[in-house]
């Protein structure tokens, strides 16, 4: 009973929080166009806490679109050489910074929160399956390496929007995959 009560609250905390996690003032999405190396991924989520110990940096390629969404691919090397891709149309909403896209059933409200356009990029996700609620925070650069100042700024946010301390991670480096 007691750890259900944590976990709810967990979760309330976390509704809270995100309701107010607003993306950058004059977000500029031309700016954010191109490669993105994934270096933090932080979520309670129990597909994450399943999987953690596997998963390695990944590229991000956001292109911008003549509607002002986002097609956004990723692309991670797996162990056996393989490569595991996703891609999404991020949709822009009438909120700068704000995008909704659909994945693995969840409806994701993505919001890009802090950037600076040549060096980082911080995003904040609230996906929603049915009555599952789950955050998802990333921390990408526009480099393999981050400042220590940095990667704690990301740590930092994602205790503030619930996130457990066990389940901030820096991802290992990785072999990018080859181009599709």
């Amino acid at each position: 009973m007691t750890s259900l009560l944590t976990v709810l609250g967990a979760v309330l905390c976390s509704l809270v929080v995100s309701s107010e996690v607003v993306p950058q003032a004059d977000f500029n999405l031309q700016a954010v166009a191109g490669k993105w190396y994934l270096i933090g991924f932080a979520t309670n989520a129990q597909w994450f806490i399943n999987h953690r110990a596997s998963m390695k940096m990944g590229v991000t390629m956001f292109t911008p679109n003549a509607d002002g969404d986002l097609d956004m691919s990723y692309a991670s090397l797996n162990s056996d050489g393989s490569c595991w891709r996703m891609n999404s149309l991020i949709k822009k909403t009438d909120i700068p910074g704000k995008f909704t896209y659909m994945s693995w059933g969840n409806q994701n409200d993505m919001r890009i929160v802090d950037v600076k356009y040549n060096e980082y990029a911080l995003t904040h996700t609230i996906k929603t399956k049915g009555d599952v609620i789950t955050v998802v925070n990333k921390l990408y650069g526009r480099s393999m390496d981050l400042s220590a100042d940095l990667l704690e700024k990301f740590r930092q946010f994602s205790l503030e929007t619930a996130v457990l301390p066990e389940n901030i991670a820096f991802l290992p480096k990785n072999v990018e995959c080859p181009a599709a």
